[in-house]
């Protein structure tokens, strides 16, 4: 903790979460004097650390670290709220799908985040030019220039079958809400991060870089959202949200338009621009669209159809365009397919929208925030948790959001899975305490306990072989 006190940043100011994580996780593994000299040899002064008695210690504070991720989650049920209010209530099933998506990409930027940022002070050491880390000019500069690269990843993206495979989870909600903000995958950060590290040669500091790839995604929050119209002149520059819902729509016209993400002004140099049209509504969604809400099935899915498209081909060359090529292309056709041959999604198309009796509503609601408070826990005390308990952590994470979203579809072995996981929660915390707070170790062994015997008699049912299907249910009434 000695070296912890001496490595001191401006955090709120300057650096943001990615710079926050990575410094948690390299010093956790390599140490403090092992990182420390990491930045002199490969960054020079890039990260400045500075002894003023303004500046706080990087383990004491979190900056940004404690208020983004509870802000975007107040801000999503601030709108369920508002519409619930409005009369035209949010899908409950789909912004728990969106939340569980977005605290398992929370969950494994922990480690994800870490690997881009340290490949870029790697590259830092060969710069091309020495761009002052405190001049505006440069901040100006690395604002334009980030964004610039932020088109370029999110074409990338799209553009590209096997990246499509890891984007066309945030593209898979059917609605269009501030929960579909945070829908983005796991692989994303580092998908996107190596894409930045051009940036590394050109000289821009690494705290500008990080700082307004945050930027970014904090301003893409608002744009995610059906209320706000036409802006008028300020489309002409900025995104807005008439230009991000063409993006998020399954309709043929929309495909492959407005990458941007602060500046518009990309997608009209560069030839994807496309404007709302007032007499057509926008299906939102994925062309071939999958019928669950299970968080774990979206990250994976489209990995195996790449395979799948992969295997299918009849040579080598044609098996890598499927890879490598657009999500659309075939044997025979143009690099992104041929537009004659896409689906055309016409609206109204129905929307996958099972639902849960009052009673397991408030079950996955439970453990969903449990889930999430896990998480933050975790970011908060990463530095001082031992490997076992992150791998814990992760691991209880992980399945929790799988299976609490996998029970909104109905799967056949949730039951089995929900006691399986609730037993595990009970063997740990008996000979582990997990909060360090007897009362609350207490209630929460209770809590899992009550949970286990609410599952088992439907796992054993299941295990024997009885009549119990995952549709037994289906005919309950609408929350």
């Amino acid at each position: 903790m000695v070296m912890c006190d001496m490595l001191r940043v401006p955090v709120d100011a300057v650096y943001g979460v990615e710079l926050v994580t990575t410094h948690r996780v390299v010093t956790k593994f390599v140490g403090e004097d092992e990182y420390r000299d990491f930045l002199r040899r490969y960054g020079g002064r890039t990260l400045p650390l500075p002894d003023d008695a303004g500046s706080v210690a990087i383990s004491d504070r979190s900056g940004a670290l404690t208020y983004a991720v509870p802000l975007v989650v107040t801000i999503v049920f601030a709108e369920v709220i508002a519409r619930y209010l409005i009369g035209r209530p949010a899908r409950v099933n789909q912004v728990f799908s969106s939340f569980g998506i977005g605290i398992l990409h929370e969950s494994a930027g922990l480690v994800t985040a870490s690997f881009g940022v340290a490949s870029y002070q790697m590259l830092y050491q060969y710069r091309l030019w020495e761009l002052p880390w405190d001049s505006p000019y440069t901040w100006f500069g690395a604002f334009i220039f980030v964004d610039f690269c932020y088109y370029w990843i999110h074409r990338a993206n799209h553009e590209l079958n096997v990246l499509w495979a890891i984007h066309q989870v945030h593209h898979s909600s059917e609605d269009f809400d501030f929960a579909t903000a945070t829908r983005i995958s796991m692989f994303q950060r580092p998908a996107n991060m190596c894409c930045y590290q051009p940036l590394a040669l050109l000289g821009f500091p690494l705290p500008s870089v990080v700082v307004h790839i945050a930027l970014n995604y904090v301003f893409q929050i608002w744009v995610h959202t059906e209320y706000i119209g036409s802006l008028g002149p300020i489309g002409w520059i900025f995104m807005t949200p008439s230009h991000h819902r063409v993006h998020h729509g399954a309709n043929k016209w929309c495909l492959d338009k407005n990458y941007a993400s602060v500046l518009i002004i990309w997608d009209r140099i560069f030839g994807t621009f496309e404007g709302e049209r007032d007499q057509e509504e926008i299906v939102y969604g994925l062309t071939q669209q999958p019928q669950t809400h299970n968080v774990l099935w979206h990250q994976f899915f489209y990995f195996a159809e790449v395979y799948r498209k992969a295997r299918s081909m009849s040579s080598w060359g044609d098996s890598l365009r499927s890879v490598f090529y657009g999500p659309g292309w075939a044997p025979g056709t143009p690099r992104l397919g041929d537009p004659l041959t896409f689906t055309d999604v016409q609206a109204p198309r129905p929307k996958y929208d099972p639902q849960l009796p009052l009673w397991q509503f408030m079950y996955v609601s439970t453990h969903m925030a449990l889930s999430f408070i896990a998480q933050q826990l975790m970011c908060f005390n990463f530095q001082i948790l031992s490997l076992e308990a992150v791998v814990t952590c992760q691991i209880f994470i992980f399945v929790t959001v799988g299976v609490m979203s996998a029970m909104y579809d109905w799967w056949f072995w949730a039951p089995v899975v929900e006691a399986v996981r609730c037993a595990a929660v009970i063997a740990y915390s008996s000979t582990t305490s997990i909060t360090a707070i007897p009362d609350v170790d207490t209630a929460l062994l209770l809590y899992f306990t009550a949970s286990f015997t609410l599952w088992i008699s439907k796992a054993l049912a299941i295990v024997l072989g009885t009549n119990l299907t995952n549709k037994t249910m289906q005919n309950i009434p609408k929350l």
